[in-house]
């Protein structure tokens, strides 16, 4: 399988299977939600979209593999070690691409919170060209592999550098995102920004999950774009954790703002809990302390902008590390 014909059956992917209102994907969506609550319907869809709008269209993959020239252009026959992360639908499926992509076989070890949608990804390439049979093999061990790409938290992390730190490899950990606001922002880019915060539960490492704001700054705003959201009370999983947060802040006797389902606090850590935003304050004229190693992006007007996060680009890679770069000159 040349480049060029991996290039075409990735569009056909997006094209033909991977998407919204096709009765098969339809139903495995629903399996999808079935095995994991937190992948709501149309969280998957919006996931999908994402993949279909800035991956797998023909001009953006022809454009990324070109600027890639060490790229091979028939099957290498090397084996890449994948091991999936499953915080929001189908996050492992830029490796996948990129792996296979590269001319590589994927060796894949699915997130148990993620099986679903990522074999329909694969039963359909397998459709598509039966040579992905050979191209990709699921595994619960990885082992002989000449690279490894491993997503997980900071605990995981330790334990994969010390299995996979001999071989090549991509090793991710815990981040989230952050957001530098200056109180002028509009309404429109206040909802844009409460979906950057709320898409996923805000489980994704590109959710923001602490805001910056200036002294005497108006919540009020904000507190009223977060409302839309508020419909995630009626998922069990997410009131759980939103009265959890809510009795220790209340035992605690620490100030909170709540939107009606999304609790503000301020704390200086960029994590928070699900149903929970952080927020600081900084003084105008003077930049936010923050630690590149814990944060994906900068949301703001000088940064990231506002609705963009959960819509990466091909090029966009986690952790700035370019993984195409990596597997192309393995």
């Amino acid at each position: 399988m040349n480049l060029q014909a991996r290039i075409s059956h990735f569009f056909t992917l997006g094209d033909s299977f991977l998407t919204p209102g096709n009765p098969p994907f339809e139903a495995v969506k629903n399996n999808a939600y079935q095995q994991n609550s937190w992948f709501l319907p149309h969280f998957i869809d919006h996931a999908v979209a994402q993949i279909n709008q800035q991956y797998l269209a023909l001009d953006l993959l022809k454009s990324w593999t070109a600027a890639y020239p060490s790229i091979a252009n028939t099957s290498t026959g090397k084996k890449v070690g994948i091991v999936m992360a499953g915080n929001i639908p189908l996050v492992g499926f830029h490796d996948l691409l990129s792996t296979l992509i590269a001319g590589h076989i994927a060796i894949v070890k699915f997130s148990s919170k993620d099986t679903v949608l990522m074999e329909y990804v694969i039963a359909s390439l397998q459709k598509i060209d039966p040579a992905f049979k050979d191209l990709i093999i699921i595994q619960e061990q990885l082992k002989n592999c000449d690279a490894y790409i491993a997503t997980g938290s900071n605990n995981t992390g330790r334990y994969f550098e010390q299995y996979f730190g001999k071989y090549p490899h991509i090793i991710r950990k815990n981040k989230t995102s952050v957001a530098i606001l200056d109180g002028k922002e509009t309404e429109s880019e206040l909802a844009l920004l409460a979906d950057d915060m709320m898409l996923y539960f805000g489980m994704g490492c590109r959710n923001i999950t602490q805001i910056w704001v200036p002294l005497e700054y108006d919540f009020i705003p904000l507190l009223n774009a977060l409302k839309k959201y508020n419909y995630l009370g009626d998922e069990h999983k997410y009131k759980h954790n939103y009265d959890y947060q809510l009795a220790l802040l209340m035992l605690n006797r620490q100030f909170y703002m709540d939107s009606g389902g999304i609790l503000l606090s301020e704390n200086p850590s960029p994590f928070a809990a699900i149903s929970q935003i952080h927020y600081q304050f900084y003084t105008p004229g003077t930049l936010p302390s923050i630690d590149p190693t814990e944060v994906q992006c900068i949301v703001g007007k000088t940064g990231v902008p506002f609705g963009s996060p959960q819509t990466p680009s091909l090029i966009q890679y986690a952790d700035g590390v370019d993984t195409l770069d990596f597997l192309s000159k393995l």
